[in-house]
């Protein structure tokens, strides 16, 4: 994400909000401008963080230059991927190991698109981008659809469960994905305050007071959560 920015020369570029804040952090200390207005880029979380919303990739501005798909969270839901976009020109789709498969340590993800993009990033990451034993864990994991589809079914049976939890605390469903949920509970930093004090970790957001983001707990850990709330 880091060096995605440099592929081109400084201009305007669209990210949608609210997202997660380091595609705009990126293109902002490479010299990019956030504007709606004509801009040469654009980037598109797909689905969405912390929302949950994908984009159905039909509204790309025909004069737009280079497009960046984020699909970090995607890998649940493989049939609404959009990879089939990275063959065009101008079109990077990136790929998160650590979302899915729980392994963010392993500092392992990906970039499909535009060949001339993808050269130039490869450049501009080196030639020791990925470890090795980042690259035979991912391989072995990325190998196992047996395990990819029980997984899915997992998740979406707990985010279903976690949904019911928290709402039955009075909260409503915003959103999310069946890797993390999206809850109006109000006042969030009372709640961020009160799940800390009991080693539950929330995520709250500086654009809403009543947002909160929590992510599906543990298949050992749903007794202390429900203990906790």
């Amino acid at each position: 994400i880091a060096r995605i920015p440099a592929l081109l020369p400084q201009g305007r570029v669209r990210i949608d909000a609210p997202t997660y804040n380091e595609h705009a952090a990126a293109f902002e200390s490479g010299g990019w401008t956030a504007d709606h207005t004509r801009p040469k880029a654009r980037v598109v979380v797909h689905p969405n963080n912390p929302t949950g919303t994908f984009w159905d990739g039909t509204d790309i501005d025909p004069d737009l230059g280079f497009l960046v798909i984020d699909e970090s969270f995607c890998d649940i839901a493989p049939d609404r991927s959009l990879i089939r976009l990275a063959g065009q020109p101008g079109v990077i789709v990136l790929k998160s190991f650590g979302k899915f498969w729980g392994l963010a340590g392993m500092r392992l993800g990906f970039a499909f698109g535009d060949p001339a993009l993808v050269g130039r990033l490869a450049e501009h990451i080196g030639p020791w981008a990925v470890s090795g034993p980042a690259l035979v864990t991912g391989a072995k994991a990325l190998g196992d659809l047996a395990w990819a589809a029980q997984t899915r079914l997992r998740l979406a049976q707990d985010a279903a469960r976690l949904d019911q939890l928290i709402c039955g605390k009075g909260a409503q469903v915003v959103g999310g994905t069946d890797l993390f949920r999206l809850y109006d509970v109000g006042d969030a930093a009372r709640w961020q305050d009160r799940l800390a004090e009991r080693r539950v970790l929330g995520r709250v957001f500086p654009y809403s007071d009543r947002w909160l983001r929590l992510g599906l707990p543990h298949p050992g850990a749903w007794d202390r959560l429900e203990a906790v709330l």
